[in-house]
């Protein structure tokens, strides 16, 4: 579920290790009992899908336009890269909250930054990771990037509030 946009920032715990500033989008997800382990917290390779459940939403609420499959033909967006930082297990019965923002804007390239916090439903949050996406414009049909669009752009940098140059 997205949350209403606005420059915030899920309050935790100090941490030398956690992401400075301000997230304008954010969304929540309730940990399910597949998303754990043997280990009994959720895997490690589930922040991952987290972290992409954020971006999907990320890229739909600010510019409007929907991610498409690539068997659509059509201009979407592909994953370059992805880092993620563990700082706390998660678990069964708590929800996280992925807080995301747009870092920089390149020709076809933009990097997401996105914060995770865990909690219990009236509990205090705490940072579980922190993670990094680099995603493409991308033409199906071409079978190549693509330029960012202003629109695109005017978008992302109105919703962050900032130049992203």
């Amino acid at each position: 579920m997205s949350l209403p946009p606005g420059p915030s920032r899920i309050a935790v715990p100090d941490d030398p290790r956690d992401l400075p500033g301000t997230f304008c989008h954010r969304r929540e997800v309730d940990v399910r009992f597949a998303d754990t382990d043997a280990m009994g917290h959720v895997n490690n390779a589930v922040y991952l899908t987290y972290c992409e459940s954020a971006r999907i939403s990320y890229w739909t609420d600010v510019t409007g336009e929907p991610v498409r499959l690539g068997t659509e033909g059509a201009e979407s967006l592909i994953l370059a890269e992805a880092r993620i930082t563990y700082r706390a297990p998660a678990f069964h019965g708590e929800t996280i909250t992925v807080e995301t923002r747009a870092a920089r804007l390149g020709r076809t390239s933009f990097t997401l930054e996105h914060r995770l916090t865990a909690s219990v439903p009236g509990g205090p949050a705490r940072l579980v990771a922190a993670s990094e996406s680099i995603l493409v414009r991308y033409d199906y049909t071409a079978d190549a990037p693509v330029a960012i669009s202003p629109a695109h752009r005017a978008a992302i940098e109105a919703f962050e509030g900032r130049s992203l140059g």
